[in-house]
């Protein structure tokens, strides 16, 4: 079950992706509220706001490592439903990106809110912070939780 969510979540990365690269390649850029929020065709060779260009291997083998990883951990752990969400969400994240990484060489970035930062970024991108957010929830206010009642008994 939670294979074809992830599915279904790189599916809706990569149809993104291949708008951006069909019809933000082009054009390079479609301002939809002018210097605030434009949509901006742009190459990542690097991770999180271009750190480590050009270091595709690295990239590669940790997605490949945390999604393996998450899998095995929401299939074998009880975890509750904040903590799965978050898994879910990260996986489908890495691997929409390491898809790019192994077809194109890097990922392709398309959000571009100005008003807030310089960085450019995608869903996948959004699927891992979102999915970042909610593993730290559920480890800071859930995972404690399940420990305290096994040291109660």
């Amino acid at each position: 079950m939670y294979e074809i969510i992830i599915a279904l979540l790189i599916g809706i990365d990569q149809l993104s992706k291949l708008w951006a690269l069909n019809s933000l390649q082009k054009i390079g850029s479609i301002p939809v509220i002018e210097n605030i929020f434009h949509l901006t065709y742009v190459e990542n060779r690097g991770a999180a706001f271009g750190m480590l260009q050009n270091n595709q291997m690295i990239f590669i083998i940790v997605a490949l490592a945390a999604s393996i990883f998450g899998l095995y951990y929401i299939h074998t752990k009880k975890v509750n439903i904040i903590g799965k969400a978050g898994i879910i969400l990260i996986i489908s994240g890495a691997i929409g990106n390491l898809i790019d990484r192994v077809r194109l060489g890097f990922v392709v970035d398309y959000f571009d809110f100005r008003i807030i930062w310089q960085y450019v970024f995608n869903v996948a991108d959004v699927f891992v912070v979102v999915g970042t957010i909610l593993l730290c929830v559920y480890i800071l206010f859930f995972e404690d939780k399940k420990e305290d009642k096994k040291q109660v008994k």
